[in-house]
């Protein structure tokens, strides 16, 4: 892409020292002419750019050093020379073997008898270095170039084209600079330099001490001048590249999802990990008030950040992150020149959420906290057999789910599984209120819902009973009754749903339905392990691994462990391998602290994935809108322009 550079050193006027031999060198020395040849630098200019980089060091910064570096013959070494003395003309200045070099360099193109130009048509050049000579502040001598090949194609190759350029923005560079326009002076030359043509321009203040330039001035001046010198090329630089970089943004969504998934999903073995968890939640029984990250001491935001980082170093995680990283660098790319460095896990913005995440499983350690890792659990709950089912019910419930039916002959047997069931087939009930619970085929409606369930459940369906009861607990206000719903799982339980009896028994250990029972809760996660239910058992195990409504018992609870394990439990097989290479376990809560950890981790980084453009409206962070409409404005948008700062290509940004 284009690229402007813009610097901006200044020459400070006093003690005698003024800035008229300044602007007379730029008004009357000569283009250089560089042969294309490929021969290497003299000894003389290797030397001097050695000089030059240790004395100036942002000359690496240039466009001429990148190209000296790249390729390093005597041309590109006449532009380096040139354009890295100039740009230090302060300093040079009163340097025996810089002033030696510059009397030997050629002229400017010239409009005249020199190639001065301002304001004004025509500029005395004597008057001018005469007011510099006298002036006491302040002269910043910026310094704007062009690659040969943008200058040439889109006719910045001459001064007339650049003095129309800065005359038409003289008062935006005024603003830049903290200066009134009618304050504002400026004179500037332009340089048919080699392969990176560029114009000087002095400018300052009739009033020594007015002017401030800071780097966000220089931002602007550059994003002035790059709307007008790029403006249809940027546009459509923009629309060649947003297909491509749509596709990226789905390569990445698709990919940081995918590890989001296994992270969400994942066991983790991280013993560093639980310790330092461990020591942070010990110092958290310490603080007083908000257990939050903004109002930790420092020694503890330290603690959390190395937690943080140390996360960072699991493989799904890293490679996660980087995903994220390049995404945000290869975007913003598009639009900024700043080299980046990918910062810690913890010390990214986008993902301090993590902190607190950190935070939350430390004193769920603190507190001995039962946990329930079943968000993956295959719900079996409201499975009937099919050889209870009416010939006429189970035919209807067939068309109803095979999607590759047209749609007419499956909403057709649902119209009549409605008929069926008000005749008051229970099968029929069941499976009505389950379309009315989870939509699809029918609109949703949890009223329907419960009413359906319930007439199933009367009839003595135990998956009508079971599902009825989950429904009720749940948080929808047409339906939530939670005594209701605790009532129905029991008498599921009694028919035999092991799953019900495990709902109760996390119900009576969390003791947000019921009141808190951790006997009633051992009750009831005994008769669902029994009958096999893996999740029972491993939940069972954790129990008596803490002495938690059973009598602590390490051997059973291994047995507990290990039954689930064999029925494929992920997070039973985890304790079985810890407690056969340690021997024993400590708290349940202390082992998956590091896999609670991941999931959460899992979780905002899923929150974080960049839109899908297809999808709608992408959100964009504040930072990052900053950041995009100062280049919209460099594109000649207005700042308000909303519709265009909404179409971005789909993009989002850090809060993606």
């Amino acid at each position: 892409m284009a690229r402007l550079i813009v610097k901006s050193p200044y020459i400070k006027c006093s003690g005698g020292q003024g800035a008229g031999g300044y602007m007379k060198y730029i008004a009357t020395r000569e283009r250089v002419e560089i042969l294309p040849d490929e021969r290497p630098p003299t000894r003389k200019q290797e030397q001097l750019i050695t000089k030059l980089v240790k004395d100036f060091p942002d000359t690496k910064n240039l466009l001429e050093y990148e190209d000296y570096t790249s390729r390093p013959t005597k041309a590109n070494a006449s532009s380096l020379i040139t354009l890295a003395l100039e740009e230090n003309w302060s300093q040079v200045q009163t340097s025996e073997g810089y002033a030696k070099y510059i009397a030997t360099r050629p002229r400017a193109e010239r409009l005249g008898d020199h190639g001065l130009f301002g304001d004004e048509d025509s500029v005395d050049l004597d008057k001018a270095m005469s007011e510099l000579e006298h002036y006491t502040g302040n002269v910043w001598t910026h310094i704007i170039s062009l690659h040969r090949e943008d200058a040439e194609r889109l006719g910045y190759n001459n001064a007339q084209a650049w003095r129309s350029l800065l005359r038409t923005h003289r008062n935006d560079i005024a603003d830049a600079m903290k200066i009134p326009p009618q304050d504002f002076r400026w004179y500037a030359a332009f340089h048919d330099e080699g392969k990176h043509p560029h114009v000087h321009m002095m400018a300052w203040s009739v009033k020594p001490g007015q002017a401030y330039l800071s780097k966000d001035g220089i931002r602007q001046i550059k994003s002035t001048l790059t709307n007008q010198i790029f403006k249809q090329e940027m546009l459509h630089l923009y629309e060649q590249k947003s297909a491509s970089r749509d596709e990226l943004v789905r390569e990445t969504r698709r990919a940081m999802l995918e590890l989001s998934r296994q992270m969400s999903e994942s066991v983790c073995e991280h013993p560093v990990a639980e310790q330092m968890l461990l020591d942070l939640a010990q110092h958290l029984g310490d603080v007083k008030g908000k257990k939050s990250y903004g109002f930790l001491p420092k020694a503890l935001k330290k603690q959390v950040d190395e937690i943080v980082d140390q996360m960072e170093r699991l493989p799904v995680v890293n490679e996660c992150y980087q995903k994220w990283w390049d995404l945000q660098c290869r975007v913003s790319d598009f639009y900024s020149e700043k080299n980046r460095q990918r910062p810690p896990l913890s010390q990214q913005k986008e993902f301090r959420a993590i902190k607190n995440a950190v935070i939350q499983e430390a004193e769920r350690i603190r507190q001995n906290q039962i946990s329930f890792e079943d968000k993956v659990m295959e719900d079996g709950g409201g499975w009937v057999d099919d050889r209870e089912l009416t010939w006429m019910c189970w035919e209807l419930r067939g068309t109803i789910e095979n999607e590759e039916l047209p749609l007419a002959e499956r909403d057709a047997a649902a119209a009549k599984l409605e008929q069926l069931a008000q005749a008051g087939d229970a099968h029929a009930q069941y499976f009505l209120g389950l379309l009315y619970r989870d939509g699809g085929l029918l609109i949703p409606d949890t009223e329907k819902a419960k009413h359906w369930l319930e007439q199933a459940a009367k009839q003595d369906v135990h998956a009508a009973q079971y599902s009825l009861g989950r429904l009720l607990l749940s948080d929808d206000p047409d339906v939530h009754d939670p005594d209701e719903g605790i009532r129905w799982l029991k008498v599921a339980a009694k028919n035999g749903n092991d799953y019900a009896a495990y709902v109760l028994g996390k119900e009576y250990l969390s003791g947000k339905h019921v009141v808190k029972n951790l006997d009633a809760a051992a009750e009831y996660l005994h008769q669902a392990a029994e009958m096999q239910n893996p999740w029972a058992q491993y939940l069972l195990g954790k129990l008596y691994l803490m002495g938690e409504g059973v009598e602590q018992d390490d051997d059973t609870a291994y047995q507990w462990f290990q039954a689930a394990a064999t029925q494929g439990h992920t997070y039973a097989q985890f304790f079985v391998d810890r407690i056969e290479q340690q021997g024993q376990l400590v708290s349940p809560g202390l082992l998956l602290s590091a896999t609670r950890l991941l999931h959460h981790m899992g979780n905002i980084f899923r929150d974080n994935t960049p839109q899908d453009s297809t999808a709608g409206v992408p959100r964009i962070d504040r930072k990052r809108l900053r950041e995009l409409t100062a280049v919209k404005i460099a594109l000649g948008h207005r700042p308000d322009d909303h519709a265009e700062e909404q179409n971005m290509g789909g993009m989002t940004m850090g809060g993606w």
